[in-house]
């Protein structure tokens, strides 16, 4: 979720009345914005490791999915599921994926020229490899809706960053980590992400 802004009303909103919506200043102060990056277990729909950041860069993400797999070494075989952003399909992801599992970099080839680095598409199929410790698993093209954590980053905006109040990028990022914490102590159960067919109405 990149450029979450955050915003400090100018003026405190209007007390509140019966039967009225609060209003509130519409004039506010920028103090920036911030990335995050962020898993989500579908198993069990707890919130994971959180990488915040002022960008969402190549580095940045690989970064993020190395302090995953680092988090548990216990684990030996990953499953991402994740979107058609470049980023997914980076250079430094794949020789990061090669590293975990003992595939010699000689074998990758030449970013842009030839073997598995040579294309996005040459990248993402490896990527996807089911042989590797660290398997994407690519959502189709404009299909963002399959992958949970875009509801999940609905959530945050309908209950947090919509009518919130950020005094600095440090208020900003402390709040949405507690949110984090929040959700996954009260919130935090599966999606319930099959539809069951239902006649239209006519």
């Amino acid at each position: 979720m990149t450029g979450v802004q955050a915003l400090e009303r100018k003026h405190p909103g209007l007390p509140l009345r019966p039967g009225k919506v609060e209003r509130r200043e519409f004039e506010y102060i920028r103090h920036g914005t911030l990335a995050f990056i962020v898993n989500f277990e579908v198993a069990t729909g707890q919130v994971g490791l959180t990488s915040v950041g002022p960008t969402r860069t190549e580095q940045d993400y690989v970064n993020h999915i190395q302090r995953t797999v680092e988090a548990e070494p216990s684990v030996s075989k990953w499953h991402f599921i994740v979107d058609q952003l470049n980023i997914h399909k980076s250079e430094s992801l794949v020789r990061f994926v090669a590293a975990e599992s003992d595939i010699d970099e000689t074998q990758l080839g030449i970013k842009g020229k030839s073997g598995i680095l040579e294309s996005m598409k040459s990248r993402a199929q490896f990527l996807s490899n089911p042989d590797h410790r660290i398997v994407f698993h690519y959502t189709p093209k404009h299909a963002s809706w399959l992958n949970q954590i875009e509801i999940w980053f609905s959530i945050v905006v309908r209950k947090l960053l919509k009518r919130g109040n950020f005094s600095s990028l440090d208020d900003l990022k402390t709040k949405v980590l507690a949110f984090i914490e929040y959700y996954n102590r009260t919130m935090t159960k599966p999606f319930k992400w099959t539809y069951k067919g239902k006649a239209l109405s006519a």
